[in-house]
């Protein structure tokens, strides 16, 4: 359901309008996956969607949502930057990392990264 969260948020900053279409689109995904995706995330209280109409993050689920997107960029920008990857796989296995590292692994990977872009700038 992240995946869903993250690519609502990511359409909603790119064009302020997140479809079920465009969701599908985005992930890779059939339209009927997406539409049963956001029952269940409509059910905790994370959208609002209505048939044939955009759907809207609410609060809480743009408090998730951004989360997740942060969580992604700083797990992209280390394997970028530190481990030397290419931004496609950098990217890829992002998507993978994510779901699996715990908050406080996170934690310590972004205080590491930011360290790391410290050390650079003075050079």
């Amino acid at each position: 359901m992240e995946d869903y969260l993250e690519a609502i948020y990511n359409l909603l900053a790119r064009s302020d309008v997140a479809r079920v279409k465009d969701i599908a689109s985005e992930m890779d995904v059939k339209m009927p996956s997406v539409t049963g995706a956001l029952r269940t995330l409509a059910q905790k209280g994370l959208v609002r969607h209505k048939p044939y109409d955009g759907v809207e993050l609410t609060d809480k689920g743009l408090t998730l949502a951004r989360s997740v997107a942060d969580r992604h960029a700083t797990i992209k920008q280390f394997l970028i930057e530190v481990l030397g990857l290419m931004e496609e796989e950098a990217e890829s296995e992002a998507c993978g990392i994510e779901h699996a590292i715990k908050p406080e692994t996170l934690e310590k990977l972004l205080d590491f990264v930011k360290k790391a872009q410290r050390e650079v700038t003075k050079r």
